[in-house]
């Protein structure tokens, strides 16, 4: 019992990563990453406890809900297990929505390459700006990884818009004839 204690102390300190926002507000970091993102603070906040406390049958809903003031300096309050669950759900579903959005947008031709390029770019620097915040380093490797790994879901995404539009093309060609 103590080892766990002693465990979960240690891993409650790597929260002085979120020491950068000490002094705000909720509503000030809240109102910020509203103006860049569609989640809340406390969406967040939680989402990364839940990444960071993950354990082989899930993330430690009630540690974090319990200590959510403790480790994060703008939440105030702490939180049930429920309402923990809840923000990590509403956060996965903002993720998602703003995904398909975002790959609709692209795949329609709504977006020419270069626009798509400025809106990543601008995505990826928000999420560098919120990483470093937290105090969350990414390695120049693991940085590359993720940026290949969006490169080739782009580079996927434009084939077949291509396709799409190409036989969209044709099928009213042979209408025509």
């Amino acid at each position: 019992m103590a080892g766990e204690e002693e465990e979960q102390g240690n891993e409650q300190n790597k929260y002085a990563k979120f020491k950068k926002v000490d002094g705000s507000t909720y509503e000030k970091v809240n109102q910020f990453l509203r103006k860049h993102t569609y989640i809340t603070a406390r969406e967040w906040a939680i989402a990364r406890l839940c990444s960071d406390f993950q354990t082989r049958s899930g993330s430690e809903m009630t540690y974090i809900g319990a200590h959510l003031p403790e480790m994060v300096p703008f939440m105030t309050g702490t939180y049930t297990p429920q309402a923990v669950n809840q923000a990590r759900s509403a956060f996965k579903k903002k993720v998602k929505k703003s995904g398909a959005t975002f790959f609709y947008g692209a795949m329609c031709g709504f977006f020419t390459a270069e626009q798509l390029d400025d809106i990543l770019f601008e995505a990826s620097e928000v999420s560098r700006f919120l990483l470093e915040v937290e105090g969350t380093t990414l390695s120049v490797d693991q940085e590359i990884d993720i940026e290949d790994r969006i490169t080739a879901v782009m580079k996927r995404v434009a084939e077949t818009s291509a396709r799409m539009k190409k036989a969209r093309d044709e099928g009213r060609e042979g209408k025509d004839a």
